[in-house]
């Protein structure tokens, strides 16, 4: 393990690297690199706190990078010793991309080396990890969004090495299949765009009005993506975002500008969507979304991409035809994104293949989540856009113990928006306190 420290205002930051095997069933067999940054408060450095670790969302993402003592850091500096990972194929830790898979070979072994990054490796790399820093103490975990899926299989598989357990936005159903989850997850959708719609009304001729310059020219954004009508649909992700609605707003209202050869959308609107729409930064979320959900011997077999059909109001070239309200989409991943995407498109024959697997290792053991004793406590975040409230709920009165607190004060990123709030509130109600 190699360790290199450095300060920014109230903290000391140290970079560790870690090797753990690719297979956990292999431990022998080849090792990769993962990285996590240590945080303390500065002048605390020397004591010896508890550890908590934090577990990102995404999938695909690396944890955050803060500066000081941003966000919900600060309040939980002020009794532990935080330990942000970058979870396998993420950030710093052995990325995985289009231009990194190839060296696996071909598709077929690309997608074998990716069945190796779903929560139960980064469960296995964290209790490695665990052993190595903490010298074996059990620790605090929160898990935000897809990190609650992670601390959830945490709590089925090595509760031993936890202290307590803090979710954010993040129980996952313990046995839907992808289609359910998908089949809750579009009405959802329509209740946010609708919202939208509602909050802002002149939005829904200026989303037609792109569309229909969409639909007609299928523009080439400045990174190579090429914008279809789905594409300019599934901006639609950021209404599951705090300020996400405002956001989409202020897209839409300069779209266009006016140019020798007839209006076009412009230059400034096209950098944002390409910016939105690309996965260039985190492939394994279009690779891996639906895996995540994946179990009990069936295959994904691209089920949002097939529960869409079931929800009519999602066609765009209908909408466009008909004069309707345009209805944006959300957090799903579609064959069509391999097609536009540069960042994807050399991925189309991997993602097929990880979509047609059926022998997923379960995730969560209901039975060992009934017996738990390990304190843990949840915020479920009642308009949540990502996570399906009534399969949170469920999840949440299987785990013996869990307190959750539900509101609808937040949105899907309540832990970055509430900041010291939600997490001093989570860690009161597994404390007693609350």
């Amino acid at each position: 393990m190699s360790v290199v420290s450095y300060r920014q205002p109230g903290v000391v930051l140290t970079d560790r690297r870690f090797s753990v095997p690719l297979d956990h069933d292999a431990p022998d067999g080849e090792h990769i690199e993962v990285y996590a940054r240590e945080a303390v408060a500065a002048g605390r450095e020397d004591e010896d706190l508890p550890w908590l670790l934090y577990l990102q969302g995404g999938p695909g993402f690396g944890a955050n990078r803060f500066s000081g003592k941003q966000a919900w850091l600060g309040r939980a500096l002020q009794d532990y010793r935080v330990l942000l990972l970058d979870q396998r194929g993420t950030g710093a830790s052995t990325p995985v991309n289009r231009q990194t898979l190839p060296l696996r070979g071909d598709a077929a072994a690309q997608a074998a080396y990716l069945g190796h990054f779903r929560a139960d490796a980064i469960v296995r790399d964290s209790e490695l990890i665990r052993r190595e820093v903490a010298g074996g103490a059990p620790w605090t975990i929160v898990g935000q969004s897809f990190g609650g899926f992670c601390a959830t299989h945490y709590l089925s598989t090595a509760p031993e090495g936890l202290s307590a357990a803090l979710i954010t936005g993040g129980l996952p159903t313990l046995d839907g299949h992808a289609d359910d989850v998908y089949r809750a997850a579009y009405p959802r959708i329509e209740r946010k765009v609708r919202a939208h719609y509602a909050r802002y009304p002149m939005d829904v001729e200026r989303a037609r009005e792109i569309a229909a310059y969409v639909l007609e020219y299928e523009p080439v954004l400045p990174n190579g993506y090429r914008l279809t009508l789905e594409a300019f649909q599934s901006l639609g992700i950021w209404l599951g975002g705090s300020d996400g609605s405002d956001r989409l707003h202020y897209l839409l209202e300069d779209a266009f500008v006016p140019t020798p050869g007839g209006r076009a959308l412009s230059d400034s609107f096209q950098e944002q969507v390409a910016s939105a729409l690309s996965y260039a930064g985190h492939p394994i979320y279009a690779l891996l979304h639906e895996a995540i959900y994946a179990q009990g011997g069936r295959a994904t077999d691209w089920a949002a991409e097939r529960v869409r059909g079931e929800f009519p109001q999602f066609d765009g070239e209908k909408a466009v035809a008909s004069g309707a309200a345009l209805m944006f989409t959300g957090e799903s991943i579609h064959p069509w994104q391999f097609e536009v995407d540069p960042a994807l498109r050399p991925l189309r024959e991997v993602a097929d293949i990880l979509a047609a697997r059926t022998d997923w290792a379960p995730l969560y053991d209901s039975t060992r989540l009934a017996a738990n004793e390990v304190p843990v406590a949840a915020a479920v975040y009642h308009d949540d856009m990502y996570v399906d409230t009534e399969h949170a709920l469920r999840t949440a009165s299987s785990v013996r113990g869990l307190r959750s607190w539900v509101t609808n004060e937040f949105e899907h990123d309540g832990l970055r928006a509430g900041g010291s709030r939600v997490l001093d509130r989570l860690l009161g109600m597994v404390r007693g306190e609350v």
